[in-house]
């Protein structure tokens, strides 16, 4: 009789780093339903940033979690604030609620030299929106139409400070807030660009759970930066929350995949005992050093299987394995098809 592998599963870390690789856990659902509402001088870098949390998180799961579409208010196109016109997918009195195609998050986008009048066919969609509990968000300035619209009277909202004393005067039931986001339970809203991104997140965290936004994170968030331009990449060894000597175990384990150290090899390099290390990767990376070192070499063998066309048999060789075989079937229980069938759907 065959032997039949065991399943092998990343432990957190590397597990947000290989999301979009690995087979899908249930049965598929329907994808979250998202409309943005381009005003005429929208903030293209706000609009991106939230589009690309939504592109992103399609890419770090098995299966689609978002479809988006565009809609301008009279016309399907529609010039942001840099002058360039962007082509909606509809316009807004072909916007659906209900039925299929009806949505389930709506998003004003807003911009520095956003008409701040009320539209009134966008204020009906918003509150026939708001009256079948869809999730609403404003961009840069989009939370003044949820204003306009009645949508946050008692509550508080994010826009972007050039707005403050506008929406201040004109809507005394709404509270102002000095936050870049506000996340309310069925309204989300923000002042930028970058804060849209991380209003997409949350709501994505809301949907989906930490795990997801975790694994967007891994991608978008790799190079952020600080206040100064020599922050380090975003990797688990630059996390400043780890000691030290972890983090130099880590470097350790990263700058030899070809060739793995055994446990009392990366023990002597950082002066510490075996039974220390195996503690510090249990207390902050929740596995064991030899389990996250595996992790670690099939995450590179990965990335070099999909992202070049080295040798499967040359792969093994730089990623530690002691064959072909053996890389194989670790491959397998981890992703659940072999090198070569993964080589194939990434082709396909």
């Amino acid at each position: 009789m065959s032997q039949i592998s065991e399943k092998r599963h990343f432990s957190h870390r590397l597990r947000d780093a290989n999301s979009a690789f690995l087979p899908a856990r249930s049965a598929n659902a329907e994808p979250v339903k998202v409309g943005f509402v381009l005003q005429p001088h929208f903030s293209m870098m706000a609009f991106t940033a939230a589009v690309d949390a939504l592109v992103t998180a399609n890419l770090v799961q098995a299966t689609p979690l978002f479809a988006f579409t565009t809609f301008g208010l009279n016309a399907t196109t529609v010039r942001s604030d840099l002058g360039i016109d962007i082509s909606a997918n509809a316009t807004l009195d072909q916007l659906q609620l209900e039925g299929d195609g009806a949505l389930d998050v709506l998003v004003v986008c807003g911009g520095f030299r956003c008409n701040l009048s009320e539209h009134a066919p966008l204020s009906r969609v918003l509150k026939a929106a708001a009256k079948r509990q869809k999730v609403l968000a404003g961009l840069w300035n989009g939370a003044v139409a949820l204003a306009h619209a009645g949508l946050l009277d008692g509550l508080g909202c994010a826009l972007h400070p050039d707005n403050h004393a506008f929406v201040q005067e004109r809507f005394a039931g709404v509270a102002v807030s000095p936050q870049f986001m506000v996340v309310e339970a069925r309204i989300l809203t923000s002042a930028g660009p970058s804060s849209a991104l991380e209003m997409m997140l949350a709501l994505i965290e809301r949907l989906h759970g930490r795990e997801t936004v975790r694994a967007i994170q891994e991608i978008l968030s790799s190079d952020r930066s600080a206040e100064h331009g020599n922050t380090p990449l975003t990797l688990t060894e630059n996390d400043p929350t780890m000691p030290e000597a972890l983090r130099s175990l880590l470097r350790l384990m990263r700058s030899n995949i070809e060739e793995p150290l055994g446990i009392e090899e990366l023990a002597d390099y950082v002066g510490l005992s075996r039974r220390r290390i195996e503690r510090l990767f249990q207390s902050h990376l929740e596995t064991t050093p030899s389990r996250y070192y595996l992790e670690l070499r099939i995450t590179h063998a990965r990335r070099l299987l999909l992202q070049s066309s080295i040798s499967i048999s040359n792969i093994a060789v730089a990623c530690g394995f002691v064959s072909s075989t053996h890389f194989s079937h670790c491959f397998k229980d981890f992703f659940g098809v072999s090198p070569s069938q993964a080589r194939q759907q990434q082709r396909g």
